[in-house]
Parts: structure tokens; sequence; C-alpha cells
């Protein structure tokens, strides 16, 4: 699995996963994203044509923060929970 560039805008976060958002954790890492760059990617996957986040919510909350536009993550095959 290679990563790639992901549109932050185009990540779908299902309701369900909003809730879970932790704004001390979200600094943290949006500090260490200032500091050393993105260390570990974002899991999404296809559901028709939107890409909808997995794995890594408080990283796309952090990218988010930054005002990121892109962040780095990987394509993965998963079922809805």
């Amino acid at each position: 699995m290679e990563d790639q560039i992901f549109r932050v805008a185009d990540i779908y976060v299902p309701v369900k996963r909003q809730r879970t958002v932790d704004p001390a954790t979200v600094s943290a890492i949006a500090e260490s994203i200032l500091e050393e760059g993105q260390q570990m990617p974002i899991l999404v996957r296809r559901d028709g044509d939107r890409l909808v986040l997995v794995e890594g919510l408080q990283r796309l909350e952090a990218c988010k923060a930054l005002g990121e536009e892109t962040i780095i993550g990987i394509f993965v095959q998963a079922r809805r929970p």
C-alpha cells in the first residue's frame, strides 16, 4: 500500500465518529505536524464517489485546524461497521 495525497475537503467523516474528537489530542497532533510533518497516514475507503475516513480522525482534524488543504492517506478495503 502506497501513501497518497488526498484533499482534506474530500474526506467524509461519519457523524458517529465526529463525536469522538478530543480537542487536546488534536492540538498536540497539530503541534507535532508543525514540527515534524505528518508521521502516520490516515486510512480512507471509497463509498461510491466519496472518500470515507476509516482511521485517523484526530490527524484529519489537526490538519484542518492548521489550514492544510491536503493530507497523506492510504486506501483500504473496509466494510461499513
